[in-house]
């Protein structure tokens, strides 16, 4: 069995970080067996290398190794990327192809950014991994494959299981052994050895003596946070490579290449779901549609009591909540003064047909047949009322009827319309 360090020579892979060291030495354990395994890690971590060392010390060595992009893929021809389609099986299959299951048989296939894949594809991924067993998209005939899968993410997989995006048993078929890659945060004795080792490569490459950095450029580099990872730190090398013309590189140079600190610090938000969170558009318009039912019964309550009561007291109590339900400058409503401190509104955007067909508890709301026969009088009838008197008093001027019942003049003509007055 190979060492650590012989397997970090053979694939270039810079560090000593006993994270690192560790994760190297479980791909080495697991390689001579057809074990799953699932790589999991930040985003630039180089979890692309233990596949690749599984496959090499593996006996499938000599076999095809097939590295796919699971979220490069359009979710429409994943399945045939992966599990091949027969002639005619869809638009533009003009020809029978092989899926990478077929083609890899006998051989490893790494499944990058497994997190992405459909839950169509999912299923067709478990029978794979629990019998061998596959179906060309458009064909009956099912077919055996004998291949090893490898898979990474980048994605808190017990996240993705709870919003229903990734499946739980697939999840623990591909991990029956998971190797996790330590963020390049976490192995600061390794920063600094990584960036000397890509000035130097892209020194060689551009022809160019390599850069250096100050010692406070140094510390300031190991301090960093590097969200992107390995990824950001070799791009920053390149381009403090290619665009500078001084080879010492000051920490003042250094920030001017990384962005702002503060925006790279961890935040420091509750995991906890708050009010009003929602995953989804279709969680965000159930609310919605929630707090307008929770309005109309507030509405209802309160167009009883002033009905039954009529009180200045009752008026003061739920003035905040007429404002709020109805508006504070909203053209569509009638107020009529039947006493200095009494008001009610006549008319909303409600139309009465969703008073009559609301679905309420009779306990709860009790309407004109509890109030005394001869204070009856629906909101309806008051309005019509009102209209007719103001237009009587205007001599039919709409414009001036709809001013003095505080109205736009579309909203009293849709009125006269409905009423037929």
């Amino acid at each position: 069995m190979e060492t650590v360090q012989a397997i970090k020579q053979r694939f270039e892979i810079i560090g000593n970080d006993p994270k690192l060291n560790r994760s190297i030495e479980k791909a080495i354990q697991v390689a001579p067996t057809d074990i799953s395994v699932l790589v999991t890690g930040e985003s630039g971590v180089g979890k692309e290398s233990i596949p690749k060392i599984i496959h090499s010390l593996s006996h499938r060595k000599h076999g095809k190794y097939i590295a796919v992009n699971c979220g490069a893929i359009p979710e429409g021809t994943i399945d045939s990327e992966l599990f091949g389609h027969e002639k005619g099986s869809f638009t533009g299959a003009t020809s029978t192809r092989e899926g990478y299951f077929e083609v890899a048989d006998g051989g490893t296939i790494f499944l990058d950014e497994v997190g992405e894949l459909p839950l169509t594809t999912q299923v067709r991924l478990l029978r794979v991994l629990e019998n061998g067993e596959f179906i060309k998209v458009g064909s009956s005939q099912v077919q055996k494959t004998n291949v090893r899968i490898v898979a990474a993410t980048n994605v808190n997989m017990f996240e993705a299981i709870q919003k229903g995006k990734f499946r739980e048993d697939l999840y623990y078929r591909l991990s029956t052994v998971e190797i996790q890659l330590p963020p390049l945060r976490e192995r600061k004795d390794d920063i600094h050895i990584l960036f000397r080792k890509f000035s130097s490569d892209f020194a060689h490459k551009y022809k160019m003596p390599p850069i250096k950095l100050t010692d406070d450029a140094v510390e300031y580099l190991i301090r960093y946070r590097w969200s992107g990872n390995i990824r950001q730190l070799r791009n920053i090398a390149e381009q403090i490579s290619v665009l500078e013309t001084k080879r010492e590189i000051s920490i003042q140079t250094l920030q001017h290449y990384l962005p702002s600190e503060g925006n790279n610090l961890p935040s420091v938000i509750s995991k906890t779901k708050s009010e009003g969170d929602f995953s989804n558009e279709r969680e965000i318009l159930y609310k919605v549609l929630f707090d307008m039912k929770a309005d109309l019964n507030d509405l209802k309550k309160l167009t009883l009591e002033l009905m039954q009561n009529g009180t200045s007291k009752v008026q003061e109590t739920n003035k905040n909540l007429i404002q709020r339900i109805y508006g504070q400058n909203d053209d569509n409503i009638i107020f009529e003064n039947k006493s200095q401190s009494d008001i009610i509104p006549l008319q909303t955007k409600l139309d009465q047909d969703d008073f009559d067909n609301e679905d309420v508890n009779d306990e709860n709301y009790l309407f004109a047949e509890t109030v005394e026969e001869e204070e009856t009088l629906s909101l309806e009838a008051k309005e019509i009322e009102l209209i007719k008197k103001s237009l009587e008093r205007n001599k039919g001027k709409r414009k001036a009827a709809a001013d003095e019942l505080g109205i736009s003049e579309r909203t009293l003509y849709r009125k006269i319309k409905q009423y037929d007055l």
